[in-house]
Protein backbone atom coordinates (compact mmCIF):
# COMPACT_ATOMS: atom_id res chain seq x y z
CA UNK A 1 0.00 0.00 0.00
CA UNK A 2 1.18 3.55 -1.32
CA UNK A 3 0.53 6.93 1.16
CA UNK A 4 0.66 10.04 -0.84
CA UNK A 5 1.38 13.66 0.70
CA UNK A 6 -0.02 16.83 -1.16
CA UNK A 7 1.72 20.42 0.34
CA UNK A 8 -1.04 22.58 -0.21
CA UNK A 9 -0.18 26.36 0.66
CA UNK A 10 -2.67 27.37 3.41
CA UNK A 11 -3.19 30.73 2.81
CA UNK A 12 -6.76 32.62 1.62
CA UNK A 13 -5.47 32.80 -2.50
CA UNK A 14 -4.92 29.04 -2.66
CA UNK A 15 -8.45 28.27 -0.03
CA UNK A 16 -11.13 27.62 -3.00
CA UNK A 17 -7.91 25.09 -4.75
CA UNK A 18 -7.41 23.76 -1.32
CA UNK A 19 -10.62 23.04 -0.75
CA UNK A 20 -11.52 21.24 -4.02
CA UNK A 21 -8.53 19.60 -4.46
CA UNK A 22 -9.12 18.16 -0.83
CA UNK A 23 -12.33 17.04 -2.05
CA UNK A 24 -11.11 15.78 -4.92
CA UNK A 25 -8.42 13.07 -3.09
CA UNK A 26 -11.04 12.17 -0.57
CA UNK A 27 -13.22 11.49 -3.62
CA UNK A 28 -10.81 9.29 -5.01
CA UNK A 29 -10.12 7.81 -2.10
CA UNK A 30 -13.45 6.78 -1.19
CA UNK A 31 -14.06 5.18 -4.83
CA UNK A 32 -10.72 2.82 -4.40
CA UNK A 33 -12.42 2.14 -1.03
CA UNK A 34 -16.14 0.92 -2.43
CA UNK A 35 -14.44 -1.05 -5.95
CA UNK A 36 -15.19 -4.33 -4.57
CA UNK A 37 -18.58 -3.59 -4.49
CA UNK A 38 -21.09 -5.47 -6.53
CA UNK A 39 -22.99 -1.91 -7.50
CA UNK A 40 -22.65 -1.11 -10.99
CA UNK A 41 -21.25 -4.19 -11.96
CA UNK A 42 -22.68 -6.89 -14.21
CA UNK A 43 -23.84 -9.83 -11.66
CA UNK A 44 -25.30 -13.20 -11.78
CA UNK A 45 -28.72 -13.74 -9.43
CA UNK A 46 -28.15 -16.11 -7.00
CA UNK A 47 -30.98 -19.22 -6.84
CA UNK A 48 -31.04 -19.91 -3.45
CA UNK A 49 -30.24 -18.31 -0.38
CA UNK A 50 -26.70 -16.35 0.19
CA UNK A 51 -26.09 -14.53 3.16
CA UNK A 52 -22.62 -13.49 1.66
CA UNK A 53 -24.27 -11.54 -1.39
CA UNK A 54 -24.58 -8.79 1.26
CA UNK A 55 -22.11 -5.40 1.62
CA UNK A 56 -21.25 -3.03 3.31
CA UNK A 57 -19.97 0.58 3.52
CA UNK A 58 -18.37 2.11 6.20
CA UNK A 59 -20.33 4.90 7.67
CA UNK A 60 -17.20 6.84 8.48
CA UNK A 61 -16.11 7.36 4.78
CA UNK A 62 -18.67 9.95 4.28
CA UNK A 63 -18.58 11.23 7.64
CA UNK A 64 -14.75 11.87 7.20
CA UNK A 65 -15.87 13.76 4.33
CA UNK A 66 -18.41 16.08 5.88
CA UNK A 67 -15.87 16.25 9.15
CA UNK A 68 -18.65 15.14 11.04
CA UNK A 69 -17.36 15.30 14.75
CA UNK A 70 -16.80 12.08 16.42
CA UNK A 71 -19.76 12.58 18.60
CA UNK A 72 -22.43 12.74 16.43
CA UNK A 73 -24.49 15.99 16.56
CA UNK A 74 -27.77 13.82 15.89
CA UNK A 75 -29.44 10.24 16.48
CA UNK A 76 -31.60 8.65 13.94
CA UNK A 77 -32.44 5.31 11.52
CA UNK A 78 -32.24 4.48 8.07
CA UNK A 79 -35.80 3.01 7.33
CA UNK A 80 -35.62 0.44 4.20
CA UNK A 81 -38.76 -0.54 2.53
CA UNK A 82 -38.31 -3.91 0.67
CA UNK A 83 -41.32 -4.73 -1.99
CA UNK A 84 -40.08 -7.06 -3.59
CA UNK A 85 -39.79 -10.25 -0.73
CA UNK A 86 -40.54 -13.71 -1.80
CA UNK A 87 -39.63 -17.08 -0.49
CA UNK A 88 -41.21 -20.61 -0.79
CA UNK A 89 -43.24 -22.73 1.98
CA UNK A 90 -42.07 -26.32 2.83
CA UNK A 91 -44.52 -27.55 -0.38
CA UNK A 92 -42.26 -24.71 -2.65
CA UNK A 93 -45.27 -22.37 -2.94
CA UNK A 94 -44.20 -19.24 -3.15
CA UNK A 95 -45.07 -16.42 -0.35
CA UNK A 96 -45.14 -12.72 -0.87
CA UNK A 97 -44.40 -10.01 1.71
CA UNK A 98 -43.32 -6.19 2.44
CA UNK A 99 -40.36 -6.00 4.51
CA UNK A 100 -39.30 -3.26 7.04
CA UNK A 101 -35.83 -2.60 7.72
CA UNK A 102 -34.41 -0.16 10.68
CA UNK A 103 -31.00 0.30 10.59
CA UNK A 104 -29.66 2.42 13.39
CA UNK A 105 -27.36 5.46 13.06
CA UNK A 106 -24.51 4.61 15.21
CA UNK A 107 -23.62 1.24 13.12
CA UNK A 108 -20.40 0.88 11.81
CA UNK A 109 -21.95 0.43 8.47
CA UNK A 110 -24.50 0.89 6.24
CA UNK A 111 -25.92 -1.80 3.81
CA UNK A 112 -25.03 -1.35 0.18
CA UNK A 113 -28.44 -1.22 -1.53
CA UNK A 114 -27.71 -3.40 -5.10
CA UNK A 115 -26.31 -5.97 -2.71
CA UNK A 116 -29.33 -6.18 -0.41
CA UNK A 117 -31.44 -6.54 -3.39
CA UNK A 118 -29.00 -9.64 -4.66
CA UNK A 119 -29.61 -11.09 -0.75
CA UNK A 120 -33.17 -10.47 -0.87
CA UNK A 121 -33.44 -12.05 -4.44
CA UNK A 122 -31.59 -15.40 -2.96
CA UNK A 123 -34.84 -16.44 -1.07
CA UNK A 124 -36.99 -16.63 -3.55
CA UNK A 125 -36.66 -20.27 -4.63
CA UNK A 126 -35.33 -21.44 -1.59
CA UNK A 127 -37.75 -23.39 1.16
CA UNK A 128 -38.56 -22.28 4.40
CA UNK A 129 -41.36 -23.86 6.96
CA UNK A 130 -42.27 -20.32 8.44
CA UNK A 131 -42.09 -16.47 8.25
CA UNK A 132 -40.73 -16.47 11.37
CA UNK A 133 -37.65 -18.52 10.27
CA UNK A 134 -37.18 -16.03 7.28
CA UNK A 135 -37.41 -13.02 9.68
CA UNK A 136 -34.70 -14.76 11.82
CA UNK A 137 -32.44 -15.79 9.26
CA UNK A 138 -32.74 -11.61 7.41
CA UNK A 139 -32.35 -10.64 11.30
CA UNK A 140 -29.04 -12.18 11.80
CA UNK A 141 -27.37 -11.60 8.40
CA UNK A 142 -27.87 -7.68 8.21
CA UNK A 143 -27.27 -6.94 11.83
CA UNK A 144 -24.08 -8.84 10.81
CA UNK A 145 -23.86 -6.40 8.19
CA UNK A 146 -24.78 -3.10 9.49
CA UNK A 147 -22.27 -4.39 12.63
CA UNK A 148 -25.13 -3.20 15.25
CA UNK A 149 -28.63 -4.46 15.55
CA UNK A 150 -31.44 -3.81 12.88
CA UNK A 151 -35.29 -4.37 13.48
CA UNK A 152 -36.84 -5.85 11.06
CA UNK A 153 -40.63 -6.66 10.33
CA UNK A 154 -42.30 -8.41 7.23
CA UNK A 155 -46.20 -7.27 6.39
CA UNK A 156 -48.12 -10.24 4.74
CA UNK A 157 -50.25 -9.91 2.09
CA UNK A 158 -53.20 -10.02 4.23
CA UNK A 159 -52.04 -6.64 5.95
CA UNK A 160 -51.28 -4.88 2.43
CA UNK A 161 -54.74 -3.08 2.15
CA UNK A 162 -53.28 -1.30 6.07
CA UNK A 163 -50.28 0.40 4.26
CA UNK A 164 -51.43 3.81 3.30
CA UNK A 165 -49.93 6.70 1.19
CA UNK A 166 -49.30 10.17 3.02
CA UNK A 167 -47.66 12.77 2.43
CA UNK A 168 -45.17 15.47 4.12
CA UNK A 169 -44.78 16.48 6.97
CA UNK A 170 -44.63 13.57 8.75
CA UNK A 171 -45.41 13.76 12.18
CA UNK A 172 -47.40 16.97 11.80
CA UNK A 173 -46.83 19.33 14.80
CA UNK A 174 -48.55 22.67 15.42
CA UNK A 175 -45.70 24.03 16.51
CA UNK A 176 -43.81 23.41 13.68
CA UNK A 177 -45.78 24.55 11.43
CA UNK A 178 -45.27 23.32 7.53
CA UNK A 179 -44.41 25.36 4.61
CA UNK A 180 -43.39 23.80 1.07
CA UNK A 181 -40.75 25.86 -0.32
CA UNK A 182 -40.72 24.64 -3.82
CA UNK A 183 -42.93 27.03 -5.74
CA UNK A 184 -40.51 29.98 -4.60
CA UNK A 185 -39.68 32.13 -8.51
CA UNK A 186 -36.30 31.64 -8.41
CA UNK A 187 -33.55 31.35 -11.00
CA UNK A 188 -31.12 28.53 -10.89
CA UNK A 189 -27.86 28.28 -13.29
CA UNK A 190 -25.21 26.58 -10.94
CA UNK A 191 -26.17 22.94 -9.64
CA UNK A 192 -22.16 22.49 -7.94
CA UNK A 193 -23.27 21.70 -4.55
CA UNK A 194 -22.31 24.28 -1.97
CA UNK A 195 -23.70 25.45 1.27
CA UNK A 196 -22.92 28.86 1.14
CA UNK A 197 -26.26 30.03 -0.14
CA UNK A 198 -27.64 29.50 3.29
CA UNK A 199 -28.73 32.50 5.25
CA UNK A 200 -30.79 33.30 8.55
CA UNK A 201 -33.32 36.05 9.31
CA UNK A 202 -32.68 37.71 12.69
CA UNK A 203 -36.56 36.52 13.38
CA UNK A 204 -36.67 32.96 15.39
CA UNK A 205 -39.47 30.94 14.54
CA UNK A 206 -40.15 27.01 14.66
CA UNK A 207 -41.37 25.54 11.56
CA UNK A 208 -40.92 22.94 9.07
CA UNK A 209 -39.64 23.08 5.61
CA UNK A 210 -40.69 20.73 2.98
CA UNK A 211 -39.33 20.04 -0.46
CA UNK A 212 -40.04 17.70 -2.89
CA UNK A 213 -37.25 19.06 -5.78
CA UNK A 214 -34.43 16.83 -4.00
CA UNK A 215 -32.27 14.71 -6.51
CA UNK A 216 -29.02 13.33 -6.25
CA UNK A 217 -26.84 10.82 -8.36
CA UNK A 218 -25.37 7.56 -7.01
CA UNK A 219 -21.30 7.44 -6.30
CA UNK A 220 -20.98 4.75 -8.16
CA UNK A 221 -23.13 4.21 -11.14
CA UNK A 222 -24.17 7.95 -11.43
CA UNK A 223 -27.67 7.17 -11.72
CA UNK A 224 -30.38 9.48 -9.69
CA UNK A 225 -32.18 9.27 -6.94
CA UNK A 226 -34.85 11.26 -6.34
CA UNK A 227 -36.31 12.59 -3.19
CA UNK A 228 -38.33 14.34 -0.78
CA UNK A 229 -37.29 16.16 2.07
CA UNK A 230 -37.94 17.66 5.35
CA UNK A 231 -36.33 19.98 7.37
CA UNK A 232 -37.57 21.30 10.83
CA UNK A 233 -35.99 23.64 12.96
CA UNK A 234 -36.18 25.79 15.92
CA UNK A 235 -33.73 28.87 15.77
CA UNK A 236 -33.00 32.09 13.49
CA UNK A 237 -35.43 31.79 10.31
CA UNK A 238 -33.68 30.05 7.50
CA UNK A 239 -34.41 31.83 4.26
CA UNK A 240 -36.09 30.21 2.15
CA UNK A 241 -35.01 30.97 -0.95
CA UNK A 242 -31.74 30.13 0.35
CA UNK A 243 -32.42 26.37 1.52
CA UNK A 244 -33.78 25.48 -2.00
CA UNK A 245 -31.19 26.63 -3.68
CA UNK A 246 -29.23 24.57 -1.57
CA UNK A 247 -31.53 21.40 -1.93
CA UNK A 248 -31.36 22.38 -5.89
CA UNK A 249 -27.27 22.13 -5.67
CA UNK A 250 -27.76 18.45 -4.61
CA UNK A 251 -28.50 17.74 -8.42
CA UNK A 252 -25.52 17.17 -10.11
CA UNK A 253 -23.87 15.67 -6.88
CA UNK A 254 -22.67 11.82 -5.85
CA UNK A 255 -23.25 10.55 -2.69
CA UNK A 256 -25.67 7.69 -0.95
CA UNK A 257 -28.99 8.55 0.22
CA UNK A 258 -28.05 8.39 4.15
CA UNK A 259 -24.75 10.55 2.99
CA UNK A 260 -26.59 13.20 1.20
CA UNK A 261 -29.09 13.67 4.76
CA UNK A 262 -26.41 13.61 7.08
CA UNK A 263 -24.67 16.38 4.66
CA UNK A 264 -27.59 18.55 5.01
CA UNK A 265 -28.05 18.31 8.38
CA UNK A 266 -24.68 19.65 8.97
CA UNK A 267 -24.87 21.99 6.34
CA UNK A 268 -27.80 23.70 8.30
CA UNK A 269 -26.20 22.84 11.58
CA UNK A 270 -22.97 24.45 10.53
CA UNK A 271 -24.45 27.69 8.75
CA UNK A 272 -27.59 28.25 10.30
CA UNK A 273 -27.32 26.95 13.87
CA UNK A 274 -30.62 26.37 15.37
CA UNK A 275 -31.31 24.89 18.30
CA UNK A 276 -33.43 21.95 17.10
CA UNK A 277 -32.97 20.36 13.50
CA UNK A 278 -34.45 16.90 12.37
CA UNK A 279 -33.76 16.35 8.68
CA UNK A 280 -36.22 13.40 7.23
CA UNK A 281 -35.57 12.57 3.21
CA UNK A 282 -37.79 9.40 1.69
CA UNK A 283 -36.29 8.59 -1.50
CA UNK A 284 -37.60 6.50 -4.85
CA UNK A 285 -37.52 3.21 -4.95
CA UNK A 286 -35.16 1.28 -7.48
CA UNK A 287 -34.53 -2.56 -7.73
CA UNK A 288 -37.49 -2.96 -5.31
CA UNK A 289 -36.17 -0.82 -2.30
CA UNK A 290 -36.69 2.35 -0.90
CA UNK A 291 -34.57 4.38 1.71
CA UNK A 292 -35.70 7.09 4.32
CA UNK A 293 -33.34 8.32 6.42
CA UNK A 294 -33.81 10.44 9.71
CA UNK A 295 -31.53 12.15 11.57
CA UNK A 296 -32.46 14.61 14.76
CA UNK A 297 -30.83 16.22 18.20
CA UNK A 298 -34.41 16.55 19.55
CA UNK A 299 -36.88 13.90 17.70
CA UNK A 300 -37.74 10.69 17.62
CA UNK A 301 -38.12 9.06 14.10
CA UNK A 302 -41.36 9.88 12.44
CA UNK A 303 -43.27 6.55 11.66
CA UNK A 304 -42.82 5.34 7.85
CA UNK A 305 -45.47 6.51 5.91
CA UNK A 306 -44.92 5.84 2.38
CA UNK A 307 -45.17 9.25 -0.31
CA UNK A 308 -46.68 8.62 -3.73
CA UNK A 309 -43.85 8.71 -5.31
CA UNK A 310 -42.78 5.63 -3.42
Amino acid sequence: MHEYFVIIPNCDAFSNTRDMLVNDIRYLYTEKRLDHLVLGKTTAYAQHYDASLLQQVPRSLSRDTINLPLELPFTGVDTWNAYEVSWLNTKGKPVVAIMQCDVPIDSANLIESKSFKLYLNSFNQTRFASEEEVLGLMQKDLSACAGRPVELSLVPCAAFANIRIGDLPSHANADFPACVIDDLDIAIDDYNLSASSLTTHNEVVSETLISHLLKSNCLITNQPDWGSVQIRYSGKQIDKESVLRYLISFRQHNEFHEQCVERIFYDILTHCKPKKLSVYARYTRRGGLDINPFRSNFEAPYNNVRLARQ
